[in-house]
């Protein structure tokens, strides 16, 4: 079980470094249970290279089977202490960036002033990644997002709320030729050079299908994740973007105006969670639904 888990963790981490300082172990001692578990199940497991470990394809299926593992010990856990009336002490919680902007600070400060003898710990992790760490009990909820046209990854045995849309938004450089219409189709913005993720990334796949349904082809000229680059290569007049409106609402000031589509595209917010919550848990979805 033990050599389980320093796979799953390893997994999670994404390098044996990070995963023993995790786990309180050397990165050779890790590196010996993994060695042993790969003798026993007779394959490699994780391949090794410049960015890290990752998971071979026997590897993946056996983190699968051992996140689930690990987490019904954790609900086998969690019942005993609730059954012998145990407070709980810690809370985890997941989500990324705008999300931590505009929703987690209201739920955090709302839930500590109820809860002050609850620990609370705050982990940034971009989706989709985090199912795997909430299957296995290592994260009690996790914030994620699913834009138009990317596929929600599985959540089996768990429970994945709709938490609220997430609209994105046309934002356009201040002196743009459309700047002083509220509503534009992209066929009006077609011969700009946008900003957008690269190939696969969520927030491009969901221009490039809204581009494909409204008939045009946009070219991308500028790639960045990182709408705080977005933004400021906005400003400073390069190109238009679309960008959540989430992120826009904690965003600093610049050289930019927000317009809506024609055709309003939204990505999706979710909360992710194990099926049986038990306070504080439940009272933290509580709080997240109410700001969300």
């Amino acid at each position: 079980m033990e050599r389980l888990r320093v796979l799953v963790e390893v997994a999670h981490a994404g390098s044996i470094a990070a995963a023993a300082k995790r786990m309180g172990f050397t990165a050779s001692a890790l590196s010996q249970q993994l060695a042993k578990l790969e003798r026993e199940v007779g394959d490699r497991l994780v391949d090794r290279g410049p960015g890290g470990v990752r998971p071979t394809a026997t590897g993946e299926v056996l983190v699968r089977h051992g996140e689930r593992v690990l987490g019904a010990l954790h609900d086998a856990e969690e019942a005993v202490r609730g059954a012998r009336r145990l407070p709980r002490e810690h809370l985890s919680l997941g989500t990324f960036a705008s999300a931590g902007k505009a929703l987690v600070p209201t739920a955090l400060a709302t839930f500590r002033r109820a809860h002050p003898q609850v620990r609370l710990s705050l982990l940034d992790i971009e989706p989709p990644d985090g199912y795997g760490l909430v299957t296995s009990g290592a994260l009690d909820l996790l914030i994620t997002h699913r834009y138009p046209d990317v596929p929600l990854p599985l959540a089996t045995g768990l429970h994945r709320a709709h938490l609220m849309a997430d609209p994105l938004r046309l934002v356009l450089p201040t002196g743009h030729r459309h700047a002083n219409f509220d509503r534009l189709t992209l066929a009006a913005l077609a011969t700009d050079e946008w900003i957008s993720g690269g190939p696969g990334v969520p927030n491009r796949v969901a221009l490039d299908g809204a581009a494909r349904r409204a008939g045009v082809e946009l070219r991308v000229a500028y790639e960045t994740r990182d709408y705080a680059v977005t933004l400021a290569l906005v400003s400073a007049g390069i190109g238009v973007a679309i960008v959540p409106d989430t992120t826009l609402r904690s965003a600093e000031p610049g050289d930019y105006v927000v317009r809506n589509l024609d055709q309003p595209i939204a990505r999706e917010i979710f909360l992710v969670h194990r099926p049986r919550t038990r306070p504080p848990i439940s009272d933290m979805v509580v709080h997240i639904q109410g700001v969300a």
